[in-house]
């Protein structure tokens, strides 16, 4: 079978799972493929993250993959039109400089940031790309992903930027756990030395994350002593709004 009449399969199979969650032998009967031809390719589409079986199901569903990639194709644009205002107003709130962040494969793309009214300001990260791992917006994301994609984010080694970053596999799903538990991520001095931050999640229509609300600053001043959680809840709180006008 030649690769291109692969491809082709691999879409009819997911144009097919398109319409919901089916069997093996419900998908092959709408493409016209023998069950084991289609059990091959689901197969692999599920080692690639674009299918998933259902928990406790035989049944295949479209796979946390296209999520992502289909989030990285939405226009950008608006949602930066969207958050903006958020995004000024959340930097008005705690004094410091705030942004939004996309994913783009295993990275997290910076798309806007406001800056903070504090004289002592940090870069402006737009246009910047970091690996997932070291930053709260991308361990926020890291924290939504299924375990199959976990473990495919975690087959390639982390990489270390201070000494903070966390490197270690079974401390970065610890963290993870956290950020699932709290609903966000603190970041001190992982990605870059002096600097700080704390992110949330956006959620879509579908309730899936398609973008995460970050805060960051200096370490010296961000958070202030046992301010932790409140500056935390004040992110989640402008992520919801955002959310919640994109559902709109």
């Amino acid at each position: 079978m030649s690769r291109v009449q692969s491809i082709a399969r691999a879409f009819d199979v997911l144009t097919a799972l398109a319409e919901g969650p089916l069997g093996v032998t419900d998908v092959a009967d709408r493409v016209h493929l023998p069950k084991s031809t289609t059990a091959r390719v689901l197969g692999a589409l599920s080692l690639e993250g674009a299918v998933e079986q259902i928990p406790g199901e035989t049944r295949y569903r479209l796979g946390p993959r296209l999520g992502a990639i289909a989030a990285g194709a939405r226009p950008t644009r608006r949602l930066v039109s969207i958050a903006h205002p958020y995004l000024v107003e959340l930097a008005s709130r705690t004094g410091e400089a705030t942004g939004l962040s996309v994913p783009e494969g295993p990275t997290m793309h910076y798309v806007d940031q406001v800056e903070s009214p504090n004289p002592v300001q940090v870069r402006d990260w737009t246009g910047t790309r970091i690996p997932m791992h070291a930053v709260s917006s991308g361990q926020v994301f890291l924290a939504h992903f299924p375990p199959p994609a976990i473990s495919r984010f975690l087959a390639t080694p982390l990489e270390r930027f201070t000494d903070g970053t966390i490197t270690n596999a079974s401390a970065l799903l610890a963290r993870l756990r956290d950020v699932r538990r709290e609903g966000w991520s603190w970041v001190r001095e992982e990605y870059a030395k002096g600097i700080n931050s704390v992110a949330a999640p956006v959620a879509d229509s579908d309730g899936e994350v398609v973008a995460a609300v970050h805060i960051h600053g200096p370490s010296y001043r961000l958070p202030a002593r046992g301010e932790d959680r409140r500056v935390a809840a004040t992110v989640v709180e402008t992520a919801a709004a955002i959310g919640a006008r994109l559902r709109a």
